[in-house]
């Protein structure tokens, strides 16, 4: 049986994917299956308990993900995936840092919905990229109760109109570890901050 410290130890060092190896992909993909074997929580989606909370990236496969960090002066910090099981929201930030007092944030809000006992439909709504201090960043939480109280930002802060969404699949989940697969064929490794 695969163990949650073996799949950690073959993510370190990776930058949440970026610095993998092909023969690092294929270590933690086969960790990865090996834990989805034995999932602790066979319906995830009713374990709300342990859904809810500000979940930080640890290793993906996403494209989308791992390119903002193409940008020229500009290094991706800390991806968070915040769920908000109450308000069926799901919020995505990434914090971006370059040149002193310029850090950024790309933050897409989406709504979802339970389609099965581990799979959610996500429905994209708003983005908001803007430097953190005119938004008034100071951590994933905070900014969401911003968010769901209605303010508007400084920032870059338009709603995705287009019919944009996708699904993911929650393949594994504790108390601090998190694995999903979604549409793209992307694999998410997530803990709880």
């Amino acid at each position: 049986m695969m163990t949650k410290s073996a799949l950690l130890e073959a993510i370190a060092g990776t930058n949440r994917g970026l610095l993998a190896t092909e023969t690092q992909k294929q270590v933690i993909l086969t960790a990865i299956a090996g834990l989805e074997d034995f999932n602790p929580t066979p319906r995830p989606l009713e374990a709300t308990h342990l859904l809810e909370g500000d979940w930080r990236l640890l290793y993906t496969t996403s494209k989308a993900l791992l390119n903002l960090d193409r940008f020229p002066f500009y290094k991706l910090g800390q991806i968070y995936q915040s769920i908000r099981v109450e308000t069926t929201s799901v919020y995505n930030i990434a914090e971006i840092y370059g040149l002193p007092s310029l850090e950024g944030l790309v933050s897409v809000a989406a709504k979802f919905e339970p389609v099965s006992e581990r799979r959610v439909q996500v429905k994209f709504q708003r983005s908001i990229i803007g430097l953190q201090k005119l938004v008034g960043y100071k951590s994933p939480a905070d900014f969401i109760q911003q968010i769901e109280s209605g303010q508007k930002f400084t920032a870059i802060d338009f709603p995705i109109k287009s019919d944009r969404q996708g699904w993911l699949d929650i393949t594994y989940i504790d108390s601090d570890l998190r694995i999903g697969r979604g549409n793209e064929g992307s694999v998410f490794v997530l803990s709880k901050s």
